[in-house]
């Protein structure tokens, strides 16, 4: 291993003691036998890597509302899945922790004729939901601040452009933090931990201790079909992908990989504890907005302002005061969390252009020599989500198919890396251990060699298998309307945006891509 890391010649920068140090030479190595150079600082560790994926999967916020007693089991089929694909992506991040993420594992799990083209599309999936993710949050954060603004004004008239400012400003804050670098982002990620946790108590304790409460029967019995659908099993379906996009953004911590101490221990730990803490206060606060919130769903107050919540605070507590407290709390979450989005669809962005996946990938691939980020692809990821929050000023309906594009394109590059990896697990092609530490490993070609995150035997086998049949489950559904009958407004286009995305995509590939883009590229060579 000495001899390799001199041929590698990459410069080991002290994090303070010899510890870090050891820590930080061990994760370059390991980067390097995956054929990339260290060019990221590594200023995340456990807590910060942590708070950055249960902020940014924010489970408890995204299930503020009401709803039939369906929601429940909907809920409770959401998390077992989403355990179950959070098994898959973090035994792969164990394998190959970098940025890059799902193109890189497809590319790795592929057979060797499909491996270029499948990697591609991968890359090409997440890119789409990552970008459409970052923009999509920003519109909500946004239409949320105009909701609180309702609620402790009603005479004030939310305007489509001020939405569109609004978000604007929220942009222009996230990109400070994420240009300024250091230990800035990490140290905000773990403060949000705890406000992530706290606020969820400062939500539910006084909800649940000044509402008035529904029966049991109402909670868990009580089955609503609001779209009109043929039968009670298909609109369960329709309707459960709220709780599956609840957890949806599962990869961020993922490509943040090469930014972390000890990924490919750390980022697996920190994925599967964030499904566990955003699980239960998810769990729980679905319990209490059943309980608490009254068949109207918030009633007026929830539809002026566009937020059910919003409403049920007002209702529980008969408090202006105390329920725009409580929306303030959300809100500072979901401005934060566009954070940590920023970052993570950058660095896989531009994870993706160093390997020339997209068009101007050699001004996308450049590292600011004094910041060590990546702050071209940092700049446009904010451009892109700045020009579709123009599509607000026009239709806040076509920009809510943005939210159903971003959960299609990364559960897709989900699904596409679950099959693969299932697929190479019955075949028996992973090695438990790699005999010579010198090796390439999980790369193209190369031998696949698990990492120390593993579930074994027959149990990782049907996680894997469960995880597929989850996801397709919410591919499939989540590309439909949410009414039966729908009408050109109340469609669901989303389908459509990402089918003509990925035609583009093809498009691209076959015209220039499949001439420079060959997969993840060696950088580095034993």
């Amino acid at each position: 291993m000495a001899s390799y890391e001199m041929k590698s010649k990459t410069p080991l920068a002290s994090r303070g003691g010899e510890e870090t140090s050891s820590i930080r030479e061990r994760d370059d190595v390991h980067l390097q036998r995956m054929g990339k150079k260290p060019v990221l600082k590594r200023n995340f560790g456990i807590l910060s890597i942590l708070g950055f994926s249960c902020t940014i999967l924010g489970t408890w916020e995204g299930l503020l509302g009401g709803g039939s007693g369906g929601a429940i089991y909907a809920y409770i089929f959401g998390w077992v899945g989403c355990f179950a694909n959070f098994m898959v992506l973090s035994e792969l991040a164990s394998m190959a922790p970098t940025a890059g993420g799902q193109y890189h594992w497809a590319a790795m799990l592929s057979p060797a004729r499909f491996q270029k083209f499948l990697s591609f599309i991968t890359g090409w999936f997440a890119v789409l939901g990552w970008q459409s993710a970052f923009a999509a949050c920003a519109f909500l954060t946004g239409k949320m601040i105009q909701g609180a603004a309702i609620l402790g004004n009603n005479v004030y008239n939310a305007l489509p452009w001020q939405g569109t400012l609004i978000v604007w400003g929220s942009l222009s804050l996230s990109l400070i933090v994420n240009l300024l670098g250091g230990n800035l982002l990490p140290r905000i990620e773990t403060t949000l931990l705890a406000l992530h946790i706290l606020g969820f108590f400062g939500i539910i304790i006084p909800v649940v201790y000044m509402a008035d409460h529904n029966t049991k029967e109402q909670v868990f019995l009580s089955f609503q079909n609001g779209g009109g659908f043929a039968t009670q099993g298909l609109s369960w379906f329709v309707g459960m992908t709220n709780c599956a996009f609840a957890f949806a953004g599962g990869d961020a911590a993922v490509h943040m990989s090469e930014e972390v101490a000890n990924a490919s221990t750390v980022i697996p730990n920190a994925l599967m504890i964030s499904v566990g803490i955003n699980g239960s206060l998810g769990f729980g606060m679905i319990l209490v907005m059943m309980f608490c919130s009254g068949a109207d769903l918030g009633g007026k107050l929830g539809t002026i302002t566009g937020y059910n919540f919003m409403g049920i605070f007002m209702e529980a507590t008969d408090s202006l005061a105390g329920s725009l407290a409580m929306c303030a709390i959300v809100i500072t979450i979901y401005v934060c969390s566009l954070m940590g989005l920023l970052a993570a669809a950058s660095r896989q962005i531009w994870s993706f252009s160093r390997d020339r996946g997209v068009p101007g990938w050699q001004w996308l691939s450049k590292i600011s020599s004094t910041k060590q980020l990546p702050i071209s692809a940092i700049l446009l990821t904010v451009t892109v989500a700045v020009l579709l929050s123009l599509i607000n000023i026009g239709s806040d309906t076509a920009m809510e198919d943005i939210v159903s594009m971003a959960v299609s394109g990364i559960y897709l590059s989900y699904l596409m890396v679950s099959v693969l990896l299932f697929y190479r697990r019955i075949r028996g092609d992973i090695s438990l251990y790699n005999e010579n530490d010198d090796d390439i490993v999980n790369v193209p070609g190369a031998k696949l060699v698990w990492g120390p995150f593993h579930c074994p035997g027959i149990i990782g086998t049907a996680i894997n298998g469960y995880a597929i049949i989850y996801v397709t489950i919410v591919v499939f559904f989540s590309f439909w309307p949410s009414t039966m009958n729908p009408t050109v407004e109340t469609m669901n286009w989303s389908v459509l945006a990402i089918g003509g995305s990925m035609l583009l995509a093809i498009i691209y590939y076959v015209v220039r891509a499949r001439h420079v883009y060959s997969g993840p590229i060696m950088e580095v060579s034993l």
